[in-house]
């Protein structure tokens, strides 16, 4: 995936790595137009492409009391506002086969969850629509087979495809990063490090998803000396008030000091 096939994405000369980052989930307007603000002033100040992240519902929940959204169209609507009003691409997770459609009306990039990756008529039905498709690796395969959900992509007539990275099952309640995965997959398409999910504690006793946030910076600076095409976090001003995902997420006011660092070993290693 160039990053030209991305549509509304703004280009410098910079030969700096793309950046994938929002909340967990929509949770109204006003909370996703004030994150999107501050990334796209801090990304524009490193001159880092941006795609603003944001899932429309939360489909795969522990629990059935978990948040899973504020509505599909409302949530949709507030991701094209979002892309217009910045005049940035963006980004939402789809669930089921008829989700595709729904959702590249309102984003330019649909994104396969890693629990559905193998799911072979959802991926094929993200393809058909001709929008860019981001496919999370499966927190249980391997990299050499993320080859074939790429192949189904491809092979559907969409060459518009990256791959996300965010860690491997690591007995039941922990992951691991693996980074000689990265340039296995990277014989396939672009690749993307999730340095937020890389780092969930699933599966907790409580029903609730914990997390190591205290080592997205190390992770981050792992990945960029492994060279990654691309960054993926989530990010909240105030993540314990989060609906969703909020024991793994960067506080939205340490994102410009990670993302300086990250910039200079990115130049190192060019």
């Amino acid at each position: 995936m160039k990053l030209d096939a991305i549509p509304k994405i703004k280009y410098t000369k910079s030969k700096h790595f793309f950046l994938l980052a929002g909340p967990c989930a929509i949770e109204g307007e006003e909370m996703a137009m004030k994150i999107a603000e501050k990334i796209v002033k801090i990304t524009d100040k490193y001159k880092i492409p941006y795609i603003f992240k944001g899932s429309f519902k939360k489909a795969n929940r522990s629990r059935l009391d978990s948040f899973t959204g504020i509505g599909d169209e409302k949530a949709l609507k507030i991701l094209r506002k979002v892309g217009e009003t910045f005049d940035i691409p963006t980004v939402t997770d789809i669930h089921i086969p008829s989700d595709a459609q729904m959702a590249s009306e309102y984003v330019d990039v649909l994104q396969i969850p890693a629990f559905l990756v193998r799911q072979t008529d959802l991926v094929v039905a993200a393809a058909q629509t001709g929008k860019t498709v981001n496919l999370k690796k499966a927190q249980f395969m391997s990299p050499e087979s993320m080859k074939f959900a790429v192949d189904k992509v491809i092979q559907s007539g969409n060459e518009q495809v990256c791959l996300t990275e965010r860690g491997t099952m690591f007995g039941y309640g922990d992951l691991v990063v693996d980074f000689r995965g990265i340039p296995v997959m990277q014989q396939f398409a672009p690749v993307i490090l999730d340095i937020t999910h890389s780092l969930q504690q699933p599966n907790q006793s409580s029903g609730v998803t914990g997390g190591r946030p205290e080592m997205i910076e190390t992770i981050a600076r792992a990945g960029m000396a492994v060279g990654v095409d691309g960054i993926f976090l989530e990010t909240h001003y105030n993540p314990k008030e989060a609906k969703s995902d909020a024991a793994n997420m960067l506080p939205l006011d340490k994102l410009d000091e990670l993302l300086g660092k990250l910039i200079r070993i990115n130049e190192l290693s060019l």
